[in-house]
């Protein structure tokens, strides 16, 4: 029996959707290594590089994108019980929002309403289409909520996902910098902020910060999720009527 050559090897774990899992956690322990490494720095967030590295491979490789979510749809998996699991530090935090619900609650629902408004005008301005404008009004909820708010009001689900990852990236990148340039120190304050404006992966930044600020993050992205459902629509038809 012959022995088979590398490249039937990589064939076959090309075609294997393990290649995919390995590749994504390969992936985030390099790109986590090279944020320590560079110590912290916002700019080399461990989700931007390692989508980059990804990237790379895939079109290094020639990979299709759907062989290699096959396997890291584990990962994708996981993005649900990583949701709920959100609430223990959160209850660890129970008599702290309970002094807050009041800002909290103002703030997230002014953020959620500055967040669709302003996206919606500066993409106007700039003429962009009436189907761009609508895909970027729900941007800053999470994903799967945001796609679902995208297709109803008139957007592209595809499109308004893509924008929520990079505001997402963004808002992780700048947002501790931000703080810092604001004198800006409550970890609370800090959470809600990042949790509003870069929800899923803006928490994940607040959690490398502080448990605090974690758990209130998750809590700001929750919540703003679904002021972004109530309240993105009825601002578009306010819009779209007064302008």
């Amino acid at each position: 029996m012959n022995e088979p050559d590398l490249a039937d090897i990589w064939v076959y774990l090309a075609a294997s959707p393990l290649l995919g899992l390995t590749m994504t956690l390969l992936a985030y322990l390099a790109a986590f290594r090279i944020y320590q490494r560079a110590g912290g720095s916002p700019l080399l967030n461990p989700v931007l590089v390692a989508m980059a590295l990804i990237i790379l491979v895939l079109l290094v490789s020639g990979i299709p994108y759907q062989d290699y979510f096959e396997g890291a749809q584990f990962v994708h998996f996981l993005l649900g019980p990583a949701t709920v699991a959100l609430a223990v530090p959160l209850y660890e935090q129970l008599s702290r929002l309970r002094q807050l619900w009041l800002p909290v609650s103002l703030a997230i629902v002014s953020g959620v309403v500055f967040a669709a408004v302003s996206s919606i005008l500066l993409a106007r301005v700039l003429g962009a289409t009436s189907q761009t404008q609508l895909s970027l009004a729900p941007k800053s909820a999470t994903a799967p909520v945001a796609m679902g708010i995208s297709d109803a009001i008139g957007g592209l689900p595809s499109l308004t996902a893509v924008l929520v990852v990079v505001t997402g990236i963004v808002g992780a990148v700048l947002g501790t910098r931000l703080f810092q340039w604001f004198g800006i120190r409550d970890d609370s304050v800090k959470g809600i902020a990042m949790g509003v404006a870069a929800h899923g992966i803006g928490t994940a930044r607040a959690f490398q910060v502080s448990k605090q600020m974690g758990a209130f993050s998750g809590l700001a992205m929750a919540l703003s999720a679904f002021a972004t459902a109530m309240l993105v629509p009825w601002i578009v038809d306010w819009i779209e009527g007064v302008l």
